[in-house]
């Protein structure tokens, strides 16, 4: 089953608020990508029933390996296409806009074509 672009934000999301801050809660997710707390309580609660994150006792979310694999193949996917973009010569607000909307609907294969192509270049 695919992911829906939303949820592969969430856990992109909270890959990159863990290596920041040592510790990921929902109201941290919201701040970051500027959602309501509801909004991000209810995803959650969808990605603890879909196996991609568990919540503990004192409200930290941890991924899963799942929920891992996901979040880092879309982090590689943004750092990778934005670096690119600017590279480029796109702005790099606009290139990082623009990699975050790329990243989700790609495929593999081109993805992985662009990776080599821009590092055997």
């Amino acid at each position: 089953m695919k992911m829906q672009e939303s949820g592969e934000n969430y856990l992109e999301t909270i890959l990159i608020l863990k290596n920041q801050k040592g510790y990921v809660r929902s109201i941290d997710i919201a701040q970051h990508l500027q959602f309501s707390k509801p909004s991000v309580s209810r995803a959650m609660s969808l990605m603890r029933k879909n196996g991609y994150v568990v919540v503990d006792g004192d409200g930290n979310i941890e991924l899963t390996e799942a929920g891992r694999e996901i979040a880092e193949r879309m982090y590689e996917r943004h750092r990778m296409l934005t670096e690119w973009l600017i590279a480029l010569g796109v702005s790099p607000d606009t290139a990082a806009a623009d990699a975050c909307r790329i990243e989700h609907v790609i495929s593999t294969e081109t993805f992985e074509k662009i990776k080599q192509h821009v590092f055997h270049a």
